[in-house]
């Protein structure tokens, strides 16, 4: 297998067709590291990602793996990519790990982030990572609703695959959503053991729903029940979704320590 590296790595995803490489376009996240890296290596390498984010959606703190034949200083593998990546992607991080570290199947906890304007117009210099709704929500009703979708539970209604065949439990630790006095953007952070297809999208969607007083809180309890799709709210745009960072029991595989959403 060779040697193990890991990479954090952050992306504006506006313009990519999601993170996982697809034969019809190599627009993708993972398409443009392995290019750069075969590059590099002279030969193809794969790329492990902590999971697929979908087309648009970003990440502040993403966690890839790859094998490489000969030994790499970290340093310079950082500074490669970083120098042949879009300006778009950048590597923040570079060291070697043991053979036997993934980046996905290792992850205990990932953190993202969905960012809501609720006035008209987005900030002209974050617009590409919210979502502009332009209308008030009633913070106090979402956090209520919020509290009854955190524990572990079957979220087949908040999953966006009507064929997934393996299972729909996970564990949401906490979802936060917080709105300064005076600020019209809404920002929603949630903790969970891993997420579902749309999963975070669909969670926002149906909060977001509370919150415009179209759904009730007790609701929330309801709709995990019916494990039904149909049941939920909207899938929230992608462009508000980041991806902030993936946590790990292995000891060097650490999330970004300067990124402080505790």
């Amino acid at each position: 297998m060779g040697y193990n590296y890991k990479i954090i790595l952050q992306y504006e995803g506006t313009r990519y067709n999601g993170w996982q490489k697809q034969g019809n376009t190599t627009n993708t996240i993972q398409g443009k590291l392995e290019l750069v890296l075969e590059r590099m290596a002279g030969y193809p390498v794969e790329v492990h990602g902590s999971g697929r984010t979908d087309a648009g959606v970003h990440a502040l703190g993403q966690v890839a793996n790859f094998h490489l034949r000969q030994e790499w200083e970290p340093g310079k593998i950082m500074s490669y990519l970083n120098r042949y990546l879009p300006e778009d992607i950048a590597i923040l991080q570079a060291e070697r790990v043991p053979e036997r570290f993934h980046s996905r199947l290792q992850a205990i906890e990932k953190v993202y982030r969905y960012q809501i304007e609720t006035r008209e117009k987005r900030d002209v210099f974050q617009r590409r990572m919210q979502y502009r709704l332009g209308d008030a929500l009633d913070i106090r009703v979402m956090q209520e609703a919020a509290e009854l979708l955190c524990g572990t539970h079957d979220y087949k209604s908040f999953c966006g695959n009507p064929k997934m065949k393996k299972s729909t439990i996970r564990t949401i630790r906490r979802i936060a959503i917080n709105q300064e006095p005076g600020d019209s953007l809404v920002i929603m952070t949630f903790w969970g053991d891993g997420f579902l297809q749309h999963m975070v999208r669909i969670l926002t969607g149906t909060l977001i729903e509370v919150g415009q007083g179209k759904r009730l809180p007790w609701q929330m309890s309801y709709i995990l029940e019916a494990r039904d799709r149909k049941m939920a709210g909207f899938t929230a745009p992608a462009e508000g979704l980041s991806l902030i960072k993936v946590e790990y029991s292995y000891p060097l595989g650490v999330g970004i320590g300067h990124l402080d959403v505790s």
